[in-house]
């Protein structure tokens, strides 16, 4: 005699693998909707890299760097003397 779910249900871990597949479904909505939201609001952008010369100069403010060093340094990176 068959019962109801004897005669047709997942068998070997299909149930395994629906749940792995649902799970995927559900990351793959939420992925895409955080994308969606994250290009929709405006000036939300990352900010650039900090200038060359700009760490230069706070280097030097905070000592790093002794006046000749800084000088020389500023002249490769395209700054004035």
């Amino acid at each position: 005699m068959n019962d109801f779910y004897g005669s047709g249900g997942m068998h070997d871990g299909g149930w395994i693998a629906m749940t792995l597949i649902m799970g995927l479904v559900w990351a793959l909505l939420i992925l895409a909707t955080v994308l969606i939201f994250r290009s929709l609001r405006p000036g939300v952008e990352s900010s650039p890299p900090s200038d060359a010369l700009a760490i230069l100069d706070e280097r030097f403010a905070r000592g790093e760097l002794d006046q000749e060093e800084y000088a020389a340094r500023k002249v490769v990176l395209g700054g004035r003397r």
